[in-house]
């Protein structure tokens, strides 16, 4: 399809991909302030580091799995990810124009909702420690935080795609991911953290102006899930990948593998003539 023509008939899903990842970066923001920033009295009472950073896990995979399974999720895949729509298009299951816009739907998407919780909470959420949520290279340096990023995504993208053409499991997809996303979080993100996302990282540097480690967060999370991609295409082979969506709902259509939803049986007449 010509990129005009693309963004007529999908542009849809294209909003939907913004406004999951910008919810997704509007609940780690206030995670984030609450258990992170000196003056919540959250902080204030939970003194363990690691609790905090296990409480902001289970809550940033809990949102995963919330906007995964919502019905807009569904619709477009939620892929909240350049790296999971990059694997995809690689994989021959997203259209290059489709890949394209919803990249930059990420993008935009995730940067807003930075900038709404900015807007809301101030420097709570933009003075150290909180920082916007900025993903950084944690004390044991640069080399390690892009080792961990790209083994995170290559298991992430890997389960992804293990799950999601399983008819046993593929029901679990979403749920597998928000696990994943809350593990990172609590075990990994003292390396890097804990990003998978250019876009995720890109929302909260923008803002901040932190832009020297950025690349880590762009090369290396693409670099791991085009790894499990093609490692998936060596042992599986192309014909077992049936889509993009890592929910597939019946109810919706799917711009990816063009499935429609059957069209709703009309609703028959009752004694009087008229629709039950």
């Amino acid at each position: 399809m010509a990129p005009l023509h693309t963004l007529r008939e999908h542009w849809p899903e294209y909003l939907i991909e913004g406004w999951a990842l910008g919810c997704f970066m509007i609940s780690a923001g206030l995670f984030a302030t609450l258990l992170e920033y000196p003056g919540s009295p959250a902080h204030s009472a939970l003194a363990d580091a690691t609790l905090r950073r296990v409480l902001i896990g289970l809550a940033m995979g809990l949102t995963a799995i919330a906007l995964i399974y919502s019905p807009w999720g569904k619709r477009s895949g939620a892929h909240m990810n350049p790296a999971v729509t990059l694997s995809f298009w690689r994989l021959g299951k997203v259209a290059g124009w489709d890949a394209f816009f919803y990249v930059v739907a990420q993008f935009a998407g995730g940067t807003l909702g930075v900038i709404a919780v900015l807007w809301l909470l101030g420097a709570a959420f933009a003075a150290p420690p909180v920082l916007l949520a900025a993903t950084l290279p944690g004390p044991s340096g640069v080399p390690a935080a892009f080792l961990a990023e790209f083994a995170i995504s290559l298991v992430l993208m890997g389960i992804i795609l293990v799950a999601s053409n399983s008819p046993r499991f593929a029901p679990y997809t979403g749920l597998a991911a928000g696990v994943l996303v809350a593990t990172y979080i609590s075990l990994e993100a003292p390396l890097s953290g804990m990003s998978m996302n250019p876009a995720r990282s890109f929302a909260s540097a923008a803002p901040a102006g932190l832009w020297q480690h950025l690349w880590i967060y762009f090369a290396a999370p693409v670099l791991g899930m085009l790894c499990a991609a093609e490692l998936y295409l060596w042992l599986r082979g192309r014909g077992r990948i049936k889509c993009a969506k890592l929910q597939h709902a019946l109810d919706v259509r799917c711009i990816h593998c063009g499935y429609e939803p059957p069209p709703r049986a009309a609703a028959a007449p009752d004694a009087h003539g008229g629709v039950a």
